[in-house]
């Protein structure tokens, strides 16, 4: 049994009517359609087929159907429209990113704050990954005897520092032109590269402080990708708004996974490979996540991709708007990085 037009229409209208009631949709309601014309009972002999290929279900306590995780991958893959920004939404958005945000944190702070109140579901935001950045500068600062502050700046203007052990036969003054040859040599190579670079390169002018380098070496590589609780999340709480999450059990589950934050970032990290990304109820390889779908958009400078972020909502969300929000997130993120980067 194939799905033909009227099938596929059918089941279009069921997604859009439960989406916006969260209650089983009927033969009924859909019978109100203008577009389909057709009779009650016609639309049920329609929807019990879709329901034998999978695409429908019907809860024990209920005569409408619900769409099946399967229904919303066809939704999203050939059915689904995007939906336009409204001017408040975009306002919202402007007035959380218009700051002049000095910190990559605060971006991602207010990237997910902006997500969550204009989707009305949980937002979570990743900071760039330093291993994808590129080297603006790197100093080696003076501390207590012994002791140096090793700074790096990459160019999305994330910092990452560390506290290195010094010769006592460097001075601050050789510090500063270590820092100098470093940035000078290095400038623009991406941070997961940098320290085979720097290995190779040890000759020369900075070949007899090699043994001090190895140590700056060391230091880069533990600060390469930053820790899970660096993701930024913002409305949590949003999902217990939804009936899908009326259980109390099931919201403190959901409540726990989010806000321990581990999964969160692993799950960004994979998403930062891809531009975008939408996975659907079991779908999801995490069990605290088998009744949600999750959206994730990735943003860059130029052509370099740095990090993710994405929204957390009920199987039955506006995906339609959903998408339109984080690619307008996506650009405006990207574009705020770049002008960043150019001043």
């Amino acid at each position: 049994m194939e799905l033909d037009a009227r099938k596929l229409g059918i089941l279009k209208a069921i997604i859009d009517e439960y989406i916006m009631s969260a209650s089983p949709v009927g033969s009924r309601a859909i019978s109100k359609h203008e577009q389909f014309n057709l009779s009650s009972a016609t639309i049920r002999n329609e929807m019990a087929d879709l329901e034998e290929l999978g695409y429908l279900e019907q809860p024990h306590t209920s005569a409408g159907r619900v769409p099946s995780d399967k229904a919303y991958r066809l939704y999203v893959d050939q059915m689904m429209q995007k939906a336009a920004l409204t001017d408040d939404e975009i306002r919202i958005i402007r007035a959380h990113m218009s700051a002049k945000l000095d910190e990559v944190e605060s971006v991602m702070k207010h990237t997910a704050q902006a997500l969550s109140a204009v989707t009305n579901y949980t937002a979570m935001a990743l900071p760039p990954m330093l291993a994808s950045n590129r080297l603006r500068h790197i100093q080696l600062v003076p501390l207590r005897e012994g002791r140096a502050l090793v700074v790096i700046v990459t160019t999305a203007g994330f910092a990452r520092d560390a506290i290195i052990r010094v010769p006592e036969d460097i001075r601050s003054d050789e510090l500063e032109r270590i820092s100098h040859i470093l940035t000078q040599r290095f400038y623009d190579c991406r941070m997961d590269q940098i320290s085979e670079c720097i290995a190779r390169e040890m000759s020369g002018e900075i070949y007899e402080r090699r043994a001090f380098l190895c140590s700056v070496v060391e230091a880069i590589e533990k600060k390469m990708e930053p820790d899970s609780p660096n993701v930024q999340l913002s409305g949590a709480t949003n999902m217990l708004h939804y009936p899908e999450y009326a259980d109390m059990n099931k919201a403190k589950s959901f409540l726990a996974a989010v806000e321990g934050r581990s999964m969160l970032y692993e799950m960004l990290k994979r998403a930062s490979k891809l531009e975008f990304t939408i996975t659907i109820g079991n779908e999801n390889p995490d069990e605290m996540f088998k009744d949600c779908s999750i959206v994730t958009a990735t943003y860059q400078i130029g052509e370099e991709p740095l990090g993710s972020f994405g929204i957390i909502g009920p199987t039955r969300m506006n995906y339609g708007k959903v998408i339109s929000v984080l690619e307008y997130m996506r650009r405006s993120l990207s574009e705020m990085l770049t002008n960043d980067l150019d001043e």
